[in-house]
């Protein structure tokens, strides 16, 4: 791991169709291959249900939909990245569907562009900036934010 004075943060990147995201990598819990969920009666349709994850009740969204994406297939690379959140002191376990794992990135937290208006069908609400990887532009994710369900319906699985 490379370090330049501190600044350096390690994201995990991900594809959703042809667009890469980053996450913090300290608010990944592990990444676990796409399983059938326990559906949920009357949630959005991007909440594709709960998991049991060593006898705790897991919500699962597909990040796809979240974001107006579409929906695609879910195929051997699709996989589940568990997110935790502090909820009120209390640590929280949320997974994402996502296309694929890219890789770890490196990341110089001074390199990282503040997020254009560019009236995408991405709300901007959950970008907490762009950084160019190599070739690659990646937008990195607020997981706080990403994870708050609408509505209030946080607590719904439990």
């Amino acid at each position: 791991m490379r370090s330049q004075a501190g600044n350096d943060a390690q994201f995990l990147a991900f594809v959703l169709g042809s667009e890469e995201y980053a996450v913090d990598i300290l608010r990944v819990q592990e990444i676990r291959s796409w399983e059938p969920v326990s559906r949920i009666p009357n949630v959005n349709p991007y909440e594709k249900g709960v998991v049991n994850l060593r006898g705790a009740i897991v919500p699962i969204i597909d990040l796809r939909e979240r974001f107006n994406l579409g929906h695609s297939e879910y195929t051997p690379v699709t996989v589940v990245v568990l997110h935790t959140r502090d909820d009120n002191g209390r640590q929280r376990v949320m997974g994402v569907v996502v296309d694929a794992v890219s890789d770890v990135v490196d990341v110089d937290t001074a390199a990282v562009q503040m997020t254009p208006d560019f009236g995408a069908r991405v709300s901007t609400e959950y970008i907490n900036g762009i950084v160019s990887v190599g070739e690659r532009m990646v937008m990195l994710l607020d997981v706080d934010k990403l994870l708050k369900l609408d509505g209030g319906d946080d607590d719904q699985a439990h």
